[in-house]
């Protein structure tokens, strides 16, 4: 296992000489990774065709990218507070540039997968970034600008669809990963010229045996359920897959608790700051792909069925883009209210916000401005709700493990966008109307579909409630935690 030297982890670092342009390059990182994430969507019917695979088999094209990222972003999140963060971002970017070439030089299905899981190594981009602010931004700047590297995922996605969809339709489509690529590159120059590596460093071993065991856990975990679907949920491989994860995780929670320098620290992850809102991140992160899943397919579908807007796809795309925006333009109003109110408190105006577009949206669908209207409401409230979380998980861990608290902070987004994503599957597909002899999912599919988003975005409010109260910051400045999170929390060590 490879040892790294330990750096400083007190404040005494000085703050970047440009923030502005730190936190402009790191949010526009987070937006390409997003971006990368969301180009794919277009091509996804056509995959069988292109890549002359079965459907089933094309499917692991966005399989292999979820993941790759599962496994990635804990892990490279680990490294980053052990090597340097700024190291591991530009370790990211350059995966992400190569799998996008893998991609475009494409033609069949094996270095698709191949490439689509280099790219999915990225997703450690976004908490890398939250983790270098942390370390180089002055305490003032620190609480907006994590609101608006969170709500940098949102944007790129919103923003990545119609652009995905404008060049699908008039370019070839081997252009939208040479785009990726491009973008990719542009970053990566700007993190060389512009982000300081930070010398908050841990140090120490690299827990491999810690690492290999929570890959193999997550990997059966999400693979069961991305293709339990496909594969039956009754299925000898789907339970087989459930019944490993159990038991992986559980080998491998023992291990991490026993283990001298472990890759993730449990008893950290235990304190009710961090366990409250990681539970609350895999709710948050369920409604908001319950959103992804329901407009564009209503926007989609024929007229004919009664509910259905008969768009095209650019269409939806242009229809779902303004959310992204609003996402952005609530991450500084998340941070005023983190700042004056807490994190806790931000979060919870969140998640009630996102319910109450989910029960806007079960009301208001017959219309184009309808879905408008919805897909803001809800983006605002996840823009809320993201922006929070930082500052939540921030408020509770050393610095020394900033990086890794917030790559398992994303990894619960994940899994509750993949829970989303077979729910939402599951029932689309039973809940169906016959229309010229095809079955596509009824109306009343989509609003238990939005139905279910809401009480998830609920029931993140009642955990998020949990969450201990916030309490004004105390001792020295210098080593004052950021605006909006628990003082005592982050003077706590392991």
């Amino acid at each position: 296992m490879s040892a790294f030297p330990a750096r400083s982890t007190g404040a005494e670092t000085a703050a970047a000489p440009r923030p502005n342009a730190v936190v402009a390059v790191l949010a526009l990182a987070g937006i390409v990774v997003s971006l990368m994430q969301t180009l794919v969507i277009p091509i996804v019917p056509e995959l069988p065709k292109l890549l002359d695979a079965p459907a089933s088999d094309a499917a692991w094209a966005v399989t292999a990218t979820l993941l790759a990222a599962a496994v990635a972003t804990p892990v490279v999140g680990r490294l980053g507070d052990m090597a340097g963060k700024r190291r591991m971002l530009l370790l990211s970017l350059v995966l992400l540039i190569a799998g996008s070439a893998v991609c475009a030089l494409s033609d069949t299905l094996v270095p698709m997968v191949v490439g689509r899981a280099m790219q999915g190594l990225s997703a450690a981009v976004i908490p890398l970034g939250i983790s270098i602010m942390r370390d180089e931004l002055p305490a003032e700047r620190l609480a907006g600008a994590t609101a608006v590297m969170s709500a940098s995922l949102g944007v790129g996605g919103a923003l990545g669809l119609p652009a995905a969809a404008l060049i699908a339709d008039n370019l070839d489509w081997h252009m939208l990963f040479w785009l990726s690529g491009t973008l990719g590159a542009v970053v990566l120059v700007l993190v060389l010229a512009l982000v300081p590596e930070s010398a908050v460093r841990t140090g120490g071993r690299f827990d491999l045996i810690g690492g290999i065991g929570m890959a193999a856990g997550l990997v059966s975990l999400l693979l069961a359920i991305s293709k339990g679907a496909d594969w039956g949920w009754t299925g000898g491989t789907t339970l087989g897959l459930f019944a490993a994860a159990v038991v992986i995780l559980l080998v491998w929670g023992w291990w991490e608790l026993r283990t001298p320098q472990p890759l993730v620290d449990l008893r950290t992850t235990a304190r009710r700051q961090v366990l409250f809102t990681n539970l609350a991140s895999i709710a948050i992160g369920f409604s908001m792909f319950a959103m992804s899943l329901v407009l564009p397919q209503l926007l989609q579908l024929p007229e004919a069925t009664g509910y259905g807007l008969g768009r095209s796809l650019l269409a939806a795309g242009l229809v779902m883009a303004p959310s992204g925006l609003v996402m952005m333009a609530f991450a500084p109003v998340s941070a005023k209210v983190s700042k004056s109110r807490g994190p806790k408190v931000t979060l919870m105006i969140g998640a009630l916000i996102v319910a109450a577009g989910y029960g806007l949206n079960i009301v208001l669908m017959s219309e184009l401005w309808h879905l408008v209207l919805v897909s803001c409401v809800i983006s605002a409230g996840i823009g809320f709700a993201y922006g929070a979380m930082p500052a939540l998980i921030m408020g509770a861990v050393p610095a020394g493990e900033t990086a890794a608290a917030n790559s398992l902070n994303t990894l619960m987004r994940s899994i509750g966008t993949s829970v989303a994503s077979a729910i939402a599957g599951v029932i689309l597909a039973q809940m169906t109307v016959s229309l010229g002899g095809f079955a596509l999912p009824s109306e009343n599919a989509f609003k238990v579909v939005m139905a279910i988003g809401a009480g998830a975005a609920l029931l993140a409010f009642v955990i998020a409630s949990f969450i201990p109260r916030h309490r004004p910051a105390t001792g020295p400045a210098h080593t004052a935690p950021a605006p909006g999170v628990d003082a005592e929390a982050t003077a706590s060590v392991r």
